[in-house]
């Protein structure tokens, strides 16, 4: 199954879910009548919403490139779990809102025991989804399923909150303890929408991802073959799952056109061994020069001007820059 199948069918499971969830959660508010509840129910309207979003998305995302789209269409993905970061926003403000109205009514809460079972139920079933859509998604590296997965455990995080507060209102009878959790909830749901907007936003400007950065120069340096002397002018830009990478790598000047391709080739498959078969490589060959004698690490090599003296050690900071190295100067 490809990797854009799975995550649409896993994408439809977390859809339903929330629809299920929602429905247990207004049931509870309904017993209960708590601001607490009501508040977690309020997110899961925003998780099914969500949901709808991100299969769409996933949809689009699946769609191979054409004529108007050169590279596909993975940037739904990001729009995805932008919407879906302004929505949660939007139902923070819309708690605080719902509390602010309820403070002023002076209401009362009632039948707390059933509404901790209902409410508990939610949690567990959160919980698992969420931490099976985070691992499908990094595995498959798709924002729009880790942002749901996320998006999940924050509300399974909400609803142990919840339940705590329904448990301490039930022992202590101090009802006021609703709004504050409330209140509370609100700011956490408000937080986690914006890092999920901040992530999408920085995806859909080509942000530069630092940790996956380090992964992927960590993977070649690592696994670097001796005619591979020199890497510079990496950029790797995300694409929903397409990974598209580009770079310029130094071989050894005479070689020719096909062995120069059979180390693309090693590089191309070294990635997607550990990256994925999503993967669109662009490699410009640069011919070493004199200065790259210095760091080649070539035993063989006949044509050597200068003797071997340091193996430079790729980084994100030589790796990234759009210039030759060599020990004294890059040029």
């Amino acid at each position: 199954m490809s990797q854009s199948k799975q995550n649409f069918i896993v994408q439809k499971w977390v859809t339903a879910l929330s629809v299920i969830l929602f429905l247990l959660k207004i049931t509870a508010y309904y017993l209960t009548d708590s601001l607490a509840i009501l508040s977690d129910a309020l997110e899961s309207i925003v998780n099914i919403v969500a949901g709808f979003i991100g299969l769409y998305s996933l949809y689009v995302a699946s769609k191979p490139r054409d004529e108007d789209h050169p590279y596909g269409h993975g940037k739904a993905a990001f729009v995805s779990a932008a919407a879906e970061g302004s929505l949660i926003i939007a139902a923070g403000i819309l708690i605080i809102y719902e509390t602010i109205v309820n403070m002023l009514a002076n209401h009362t809460v009632q039948q707390l025991d059933q509404g901790m079972w209902l409410v508990g139920a939610t949690a567990v079933l959160n919980y698992f989804a969420g931490a099976i859509c985070i691992k499908i998604g990094k595995k498959n590296k798709s924002l729009a399923l880790e942002s749901s997965g996320k998006h999940l455990q924050i509300d399974t995080c909400s609803t142990v909150g919840v339940l705590m507060a329904i448990a301490l209102m039930y022992l202590t009878h101090l009802y006021w303890i609703d709004k504050v959790i409330a209140f509370i909830l609100s700011g956490w749901i408000m937080y986690n929408g914006y890092t999920i907007l901040r992530k999408s936003l920085a995806g859909i400007m080509d942000e530069a991802d630092e940790q996956m950065l380090k992964e992927f120069i960590q993977v070649l340096e690592t696994n670097k073959k001796t005619n591979w002397i020199d890497l510079h002018n990496l950029r790797v830009i995300k694409y929903g799952d397409l990974l598209h990478i580009d770079c310029h790598l130094t071989l050894p000047w005479y070689l020719n056109i096909h062995e120069a391709h059979v180390e693309i080739d090693e590089l191309s498959n070294l990635i997607k061994t550990n990256f994925g078969d999503a993967i669109e490589l662009f490699v410009h060959t640069d011919g070493c020069l004199n200065f790259s004698c210095a760091i080649c690490t070539k035993k063989d090599c006949t044509v050597r001007t200068q003797p071997f003296q340091q193996q430079l050690d790729w980084t994100i900071e030589n790796v990234v820059s759009n210039q030759k190295h060599s020990l004294a100067k890059q040029v």
